[in-house]
């Protein structure tokens, strides 16, 4: 799984735009409640297990840390959600998986993983995979060796353990034209999505470690939402992923506002952040900003480093404290396990989850966690949030603009009250 050969997503998406719940649950006065903080989670007891398949997965029961979300009480001003997730999650030699569950934990926050199904596929199996459009074995991302299985298998389970959602980055990764995920039909992705499980269903036949503990999740019911490669090929994919049950998609662009459903489906896209320096907005992505501070290159000027992060940081503190004292709009930032220009991405993302999950109202969740949360609000209450544009904040407070009544008219204006004297 060599980290070099990865494509980011967002390749055409930076192009265009050049030119927790989970312990991290605060109530408004800044206390936390709901779940402790994540743990060191432990298997269900063996009786409570139930492997699937050759072993590579197991029922365990219900993921924990995973609570129970609620619905705002009328006047009840949302919590500010962050969703931090990874494309083509795996451990390399990097071992950037397993620092940011580290980071994580130390935040009150959990993160979705978004896995390459590949990385659970050992090269002298490559032949297994049947890309649509593409010969057997055929794969822009590589694929890994049984040490790097294991290691990633050990950091799927314990980011499960800790309440982090696992979704999918498909397998082979192919972009632009010539068989790239842009050009694939209905079918053709419902093909990718199944391949993707399999290979996570049977890590343990391929690779012979079967000694080794289950994933302790069911797969087939834990996969509700993925990122496509290079964000193409969303509207077939969409469709396939309706027919298939997932509840979400975050391939896509959007304003900071507060989502919807597209064909069935929440609309969690990465959004348009403030671009220091810039006129333009810029997408809640470290390859996007990459590109348009070194371009194609993935190491560039090392003097320009540490700006260059500190830009990325900035950016995404910008747009943070635009929903946070504006529309509260759910917050989302996509990312790669890479050490791009020097590893200064890397940087600006652990500073932004030490800076923003910690704050009163502030929920770092994966996409799981908000997808629950936005299925358990009223819809007329999500409606009226849609209404506010970004960073906009009800002229009138939040215990107006949501108490479910009509908000006083302003003093001194027809059908005010009568001026005390």
């Amino acid at each position: 799984m060599a980290a070099t050969q990865r494509i980011a997503a967002g390749a055409v998406v930076a192009a265009t735009v050049a030119a927790s719940l989970a312990g991290c649950t605060t109530g408004t006065d800044g206390s936390k409640r709901g779940a402790p903080a994540p743990q060191k989670g432990a298997p269900a007891p063996k009786s409570a297990v139930r492997l699937i398949g050759d072993g590579s997965t197991a029922y365990t029961g219900p993921q924990p840390h995973l609570p129970r979300p609620e619905r705002l009480k009328p006047g009840q001003k949302p919590p500010q959600f962050v969703v931090f997730s990874w494309d083509g999650a795996g451990e390399d030699s990097q071992k950037l998986f397993s620092h940011f569950r580290k980071v994580s934990k130390a935040n009150h926050a959990t993160m979705t993983y978004f896995l390459s199904g590949v990385y659970m596929l050992p090269e002298e199996k490559a032949d297994l995979y049947k890309p649509p459009q593409h010969s057997p074995g055929r794969s822009d991302i590589g694929f890994n060796d049984e040490q790097g299985i294991a290691d990633t298998v050990k950091q799927l389970r314990l980011a499960w353990l800790e309440g982090n959602e696992i979704g999918t980055h498909f397998n082979g990764h192919f972009c632009g034209k010539n068989g790239g995920v842009g050009e694939w039909s209905v079918e053709e992705w419902k093909d990718e999505i199944a391949q993707a499980k399999q290979f996570v269903r049977t890590w343990k036949t391929n690779t012979g470690m079967q000694e080794a503990a289950p994933l302790p999740f069911d797969y087939d019911k834990e996969l509700i939402g993925a990122r496509t490669p290079c964000l193409e090929g969303r509207k077939n994919f969409m469709r396939a992923a309706r027919e298939l049950g997932f509840r979400y998609d975050t391939s896509g662009v959007n304003n900071q506002l507060w989502p919807r459903k597209r064909t069935g489906l929440w609309d969690l896209s990465m959004q348009l952040v403030p671009f220091p320096g810039h006129t333009f907005e810029q997408l809640t992505m470290d390859y996007n900003f990459m590109v348009n501070q070194s371009g194609t290159r993935t190491q560039g000027n090392p003097d320009k480093y540490a700006f260059w992060g500190d830009q990325m940081r900035e950016g995404l503190l910008q747009g943070f404290r635009r929903a946070y004292d504006g529309n509260r709009a759910p917050l989302i930032i996509g990312n790669h396990f890479e050490s791009w220009n020097g590893g200064t991405y890397m940087r600006a993302v652990e500073q932004v989850v030490e800076t923003v999950c910690n704050k009163p109202d502030v929920r770092c969740v994966s996409f799981r966690q908000l997808a629950d949360w936005l299925d358990a609000q009223d819809p007329d209450t999500l409606a009226r949030l849609r209404s506010l544009g970004v960073g906009e904040s009800p002229r009138q407070g939040w215990a107006s603009f949501l108490s479910g009544r009509p908000a006083p008219a302003p003093k001194g204006v027809p059908g005010a009250p009568a001026a005390r004297r």
